[in-house]
């Protein structure tokens, strides 16, 4: 029962990690996604200046058109480059989510290995005391598929 517990704090520890890991990259994701909304605004901002100096027409008129053009055009690769990179975090805040669950299912079940094994001893049958070890087994194998997930 005790080498039961013991696994059961290591897997319950490593899933509230992986969580922990899973709420950071949601925040970094949803910072990129603001930062994305900040370069379009920028983006549309530009444009509108354009729009705004082409009716205006005149010499200096020309070279603040390619300023505000080239900020558009800027601001529109930045986009691209952050929009990657969220989507980057959010694929590692799925994947994270994934291998904690795994963690806290394997947690459940090794926590049923300890409920059993104290019945086990309570009630000095064997098959009770099978019951937890297959029950622990379980636990184990799920946590360590967490390792797997792709």
């Amino acid at each position: 029962m005790a080498i039961i517990a013991a696994l059961l704090a290591i897997v319950s520890v490593l899933g509230h990690l992986l969580s922990t890991e899973e709420l950071l990259a949601q925040q970094k994701a949803s910072d990129q996604w603001a930062f994305y909304q900040a370069k379009d605004i920028r983006r549309y901002d530009s444009e509108i200046a354009q729009d705004m100096l082409k009716a205006l027409k005149g010499a200096e008129v020309e070279e603040r058109l390619k300023h505000y053009g080239g900020n558009a055009e800027k601001y529109d690769t930045d986009r691209k480059g952050i929009q990657e990179e969220a989507a980057k975090l959010e694929a590692e805040r799925d994947h994270k989510g994934a291998q904690a669950l795994r963690l806290e299912v394997g947690e459940v079940f090794l926590e049923i290995g300890i409920v059993f094994a104290s019945l086990a001893i309570l009630s000095k049958r064997r098959m009770v005391w099978y019951t937890s070890m297959i029950a622990a087994l379980v636990g184990v194998g799920l946590s360590l598929t967490a390792l797997l997930v792709p």
